[in-house]
């Protein structure tokens, strides 16, 4: 039996491979599946299917994903990916998945920022929404048992091979001790340790890394974090909800609160379809130097497209902006902000099965890494979910097939039992949430989206201080549920993410992507590395294979111009 720990778009796809195999499967998720995060991805998922632009291919698509990752990507498993995007495309046609198509019947795609060609396939503008619906649908056909609302605390492991997990019923509290030949992880990643996220309040709080470090595995690049450049402001409750890039796709304009268009001070040329990170850090750095809006944001106008347009192709934005605020965009400009969005980074794997250092151990999605380096191109994280939701699916079927015996570790189980045990009857001063809260504060204030050698270091000091105090933290479930015992862990999950960003963030001594440094200006041609963490070994540099010359020839140089304005 494999076990998928995450039942977001990765999780579910691990799943349906496995049970197509014949492979028992079972897939645990803490949040309901119909509401996981990837129902949140709104914009588009990319496959070079050449349908609008016939020069497209997989290899340009390579070259722009690595030229965009700041030579940070594994060009291994970029090319796994872009060659086995239309593969992904055509499985979600198989399961039933109604694609916006052109009139004569061909799937539509559109621009997003810095790709070469149109190559995002979309629906509407609630595409992960979609995708979602599509798997979920196909997994109950092969009838996947899948259980919502579980949370898993630890993974099994003996003499480094994993053998389960164990974990809990948020409503309940009923223990779950589940014996798996594979364990496959795809619980997202960390962006929730900010204070304005686009994630929601108990999702992408870590896990994933914290389990697999604590199985054994490493975690690659932790400090590589995307920041959206358009999260709303306000309510407080929603801040950091995305409105999708395909509001600039589409034609919207970003100016300051002077009414100027600054992204011709950025990137002239691409404008708002410059890169997430550009046009983050020029958002950044026009609030920084006092030229914000009141709230503390940028203006993004959609008001003057068609408004046929905008009820077309921007449903989801419309809507949002009307239930969370009142404001009708076809009218008047939406106030955003940059948000803490995609972990770039991950657990370590091989790019040919997402393996990990532990084995049956592997690792996908948003909690992986390799694909996106410095700077992830909007819509390849959802053809990733796919192409390597197939791939680990196969292997781990493979993994668990060759298995003669499984050996149990009933240490490692009594374990697990104790942690939780010794969680429930925790009644210190401490309160979990505010400790959180205190976390989100220290990477925001530090490890945001300008970052430096002092703030960094200030960074860690607290976040020390913070672990003290979490040997103090009272816990208490009650009639509502087992949640308060689910933050404990959350909380586990943002402390030791935070302190493997911050220690990869302050080793990076440079410029690159989405990791600006405002004392080291300038890209390291020595740090085209990736740096991988754990916390008996601290960080070590490791080297990046060379790019097929197929793929170096198109792509153009990484540009630094305009990276770092402040």
């Amino acid at each position: 039996m494999v076990l998928v720990i995450g039942t977001g778009g990765a999780g579910l796809r691990a799943a349906i491979e496995l049970a197509e195999a014949g492979v028992d499967v079972l897939a645990v998720g803490k949040r309901p599946k119909d509401d996981a995060h990837t129902a949140l991805a709104a914009g588009g998922i990319n496959a070079a299917l050449a349908t609008m632009d016939p020069e497209d291919s997989w290899q340009q698509h390579a070259a722009d994903t690595l030229k965009e990752s700041y030579l940070l990507a594994d060009p291994r498993t970029v090319q796994i990916v872009t060659q086995g995007a239309a593969r992904g495309i055509d499985d979600l046609e198989r399961y039933g998945m109604n694609f916006a198509r052109e009139a004569d019947g061909r799937i539509s795609q559109r621009f997003f920022g810095a790709h070469k060609y149109r190559r995002t396939a979309f629906a509407g503008d609630y595409t992960g929404l979609e995708i979602q619906r599509t798997l979920i649908q196909r997994a109950q056909q092969l009838d996947i048992p899948v259980l919502d609302g579980v949370y898993i605390t630890r993974l099994l492991v003996h003499d480094g091979a994993v053998f389960g997990a164990y974990g809990f019923d948020l409503t309940h509290g009923t223990r779950y001790l589940i014996h798996a030949d594979a364990v496959i992880l795809a619980a997202g990643g960390h962006t929730r340790i900010w204070r304005r996220t686009s994630s929601r309040r108990d999702e992408n709080t870590g896990d994933s890394f914290r389990l697999a470090v604590e199985a054994g595995a490493r975690l690659r690049d932790p400090e590589l974090v995307q920041f959206h450049p358009s999260g709303i402001i306000e309510p407080e409750n929603a801040a950091g909800t995305l409105v999708s890039e395909a509001a600039r796709g589409e034609g919207g304009i970003l100016r300051n609160a002077l009414g100027d268009r600054f992204m011709t001070r950025y990137d002239p040329e691409r404008m708002e379809l410059s890169t997430r990170d550009r046009v983050a850090l020029a958002s950044y750095t026009e609030i920084k130097e006092g030229r914000g809006t009141p709230k503390g944001g940028v203006w993004l106008d959609v008001s003057h497209l068609p408004r046929q347009t905008i009820m077309n192709r921007l449903p989801r934005v419309y809507q949002t902006l009307l239930d969370l605020q009142m404001l009708d965009i076809t009218r008047e400009p939406i106030e955003i902000a940059p948000t803490a969005h995609y972990s770039m980074g991950g657990v370590w794997v091989r790019p040919e099965d997402h393996s990990t250092d532990v084995r049956g151990l592997y690792a996908i999605g948003e909690a992986s890494s390799g694909l996106h380096g410095a700077n992830r191109l909007g819509g390849n994280s959802l053809i990733e979910l796919l192409v390597f939701g197939r791939i680990t699916g196969q292997a781990a079927a493979a993994y668990s097939q060759s298995l003669t015996a499984q050996p149990r570790s009933a240490t490692a189980v009594a374990q697990a039992r104790a942690e939780l045990d010794d969680l429930l009857v925790a009644d210190g001063p401490e309160n979990v949430r505010a400790l959180q809260r205190a976390i989100r504060n220290t990477m925001t204030e530090h490890a945001g989206v300008v970052r430096d050698e002092q703030g960094l270091r200030t960074g860690l000091a607290e976040i020390s201080s913070i672990e003290k105090r979490m040997q103090d933290v009272g816990v208490h479930p009650d009639i509502a549920g087992y949640q308060d015992l689910a933050h404990a862990f959350d909380l586990k999950s943002a402390a030791l993410s935070a302190r493997a960003t911050l220690e990869a963030a302050l080793e990076r001594r440079e410029t690159r992507g989405c990791h600006n440094r405002s004392d080291y200006p300038d890209l390291d041609p020595a740090l085209q590395v990736n740096l991988v963490w754990s916390p008996t070994a601290g960080i070590t540099h490791e080297s990046i294979p060379p790019v097929p010359e197929e793929i170096s020839t198109l792509m153009e140089e990484v540009s630094t111009d305009g990276k770092l304005a402040e």
